[in-house]
């Protein structure tokens, strides 16, 4: 295991996407009340951002804004088309104030 991403808890709005520098693509870091998520930050569809996308935290979900394709915030797992490839997912550490994303 080893540091991918490290972002300070207190930049990360609830129900919202951030990007943050790491990994080949960057990872997209969504905090939904006390629970966050980390998944790689490029649509498997098409080389778009993820973290410009809308984040559904009641689906607990995030959009790609170019063709709509939603992906699950949990595993990565596409739940439209026409997205049909998950997105890589990150372990996710709290540090002291900072969170840490991991890659496995």
């Amino acid at each position: 295991m080893s540091e991918l991403a490290r972002v300070p808890l207190a930049d990360l709005a609830d129900c919202a996407a951030t990007r943050v520098a790491g990994g080949p693509d960057g990872v997209c870091v969504v905090r939904s009340g006390s629970k966050l998520y980390a998944l790689d930050d490029r649509c498997s569809h098409a080389d778009v951002r993820l973290s410009e996308g809308e984040v559904d935290c009641e689906e607990l979900t995030v959009e790609c804004w170019k063709h709509g394709s939603a992906f699950s915030l949990s595993d990565g797992e596409p739940l439209s088309l026409p997205a049909t490839r998950p997105v890589a997912v990150y372990e996710v550490l709290i540090d002291g104030d900072d969170v840490v994303v991991i890659d496995k």
